[in-house]
């Protein structure tokens, strides 16, 4: 019996980490040839990648448009292969704007559509929520609000839990973490967490080192601990910005810098995620270029920009995103946490609901289950 071929689409850094689990698991429990767009983790997970994500991952409206004729040329090898190889179904993993138009495609082909890590239609462009309809034959989402909003719009859909449950853990104390990099566990620690693209970088990392600046002003002894995405280059960094001496630089610890410190500055995305679930008080930030703001704001039907409150339903941590976003509002921030220990621990009280409602852990054999039901 020949192998079923699987076709797996992730273009992000998040997304991509999911979908190398995923495919590890399915590879574990059915005998699959996956093949798709990824990057380095997919292809360790045994995934035959046909494009790199890295050539099509972008954040906001004007960088997208830059990055176009990539994308396109990615798109095309993988509708070619597509036709070729004639996959049983295949898995789109987030990145809407991509994948969808990639669903018109493997639709039209016949081609079986499974969508994990279901796109935000419920935040912006609800008008896609009929093209899923059409295309899509299942939906696996990973936020619990999600659920009820595809069923009440004629989605096949199941909540699966978030796949950070079982993920996030810090190997080290904060005693451990402190001594390895040479720190006061005695005094404050502040976690940077400015994204993991390097357009996130370039917008988010020079006013996060503006505020650093302001609070060492108030407390020279604050420390400051920048964690860096394991796939950005840290000389490129510490060279693109005014580089402030009290911040330590670390890569591939981010769960050991977000449980050590006592309040973190995270650009909005899966860090915030990642940042609720080891318990760390947050101030949640976040800004792209002008013209991307402005499209936006006129998209955007959310009470709410961070995941961290759409899930509590309600402001738990506190957002300053495009203009609000300045070195003096975010050094105001956190110094309101370090200065009051019961705002740190009622903002830990909410984290911990935050929790509780992404589901226990076991989403990612969850998915590869209904994953493999459906071949």
């Amino acid at each position: 019996m020949t192998q079923a071929q699987i076709l797996i689409s992730a273009g992000e850094a998040s997304g991509e980490m999911y979908a190398a689990r995923l495919a590890t698991v399915l590879r574990a429990r059915a005998d699959v040839r996956i093949f798709g767009l990824g990057g380095q983790r997919m292809r360790e997970a045994g995934v035959e990648l046909v494009a790199d994500s890295a050539s099509v991952a972008v954040v906001g409206i004007s960088e997208a448009l830059r990055r176009l004729p990539a994308a396109w040329s990615v798109y095309r090898r993988l509708a070619a292969e597509a036709a070729k190889r004639k996959p049983r179904l295949a898995i789109l993993v987030d990145f809407p704007d991509f994948n969808l138009r990639l669903a018109r495609r493997l639709h039209a082909l016949g081609i079986r559509i499974v969508y994990f890590i279901s796109p935000q239609v419920w935040a912006w462009r609800r008008g896609r929520i009929g093209l899923i309809r059409k295309l899509v034959e299942r939906v696996l989402c990973i936020f619990p609000f999600e659920e009820p909003f595809y069923r009440e719009a004629g989605v096949p859909v199941e909540f699966v839990g978030h796949p950070l449950v079982d993920q996030v853990k810090a190997k080290h104390t904060r005693e451990e973490f402190a001594a390895q990099h040479k720190l006061d566990p005695r005094q404050p620690i502040i976690a940077l967490l400015p994204g993991s693209r390097e357009s996130e970088l370039a917008h988010n990392l020079p006013p996060m080192m503006e505020a650093v600046g302001r609070l060492r002003q108030a407390n020279n002894q604050c420390q400051f601990v920048l964690a860096l995405a394991p796939e950005l280059s840290a000389c490129g960094v510490s060279g693109s910005v005014r580089w402030e001496p009290a911040v330590r630089l670390v890569q591939g610890e981010t769960y050991e810098a977000l449980a050590a410190a006592d309040a973190a500055i995270v650009s909005s995305g899966t860090a915030t995620v990642e940042a609720a679930l080891l318990g760390t008080p947050m101030v949640v930030v976040y800004r792209v270029s002008p013209a991307s703001a402005m499209v936006l704001r006129r998209l955007v039907r959310t009470p709410f920009f961070s995941m961290v409150n759409l899930i509590a339903g309600k402001r738990v941590v506190p957002e300053l995103i495009q203009d609000d976003f300045t070195p003096e509002r975010v050094a105001e921030e956190v110094k309101k946490l370090l200065e009051s220990p019961e705002a740190r621990v009622e903002m830990k009280k909410e984290l911990a609901l935050v929790r509780e409602r992404l589901g226990p852990g076991g989403a990612i054999e969850r998915a590869a289950e209904i994953i493999a039901g459906m071949l």
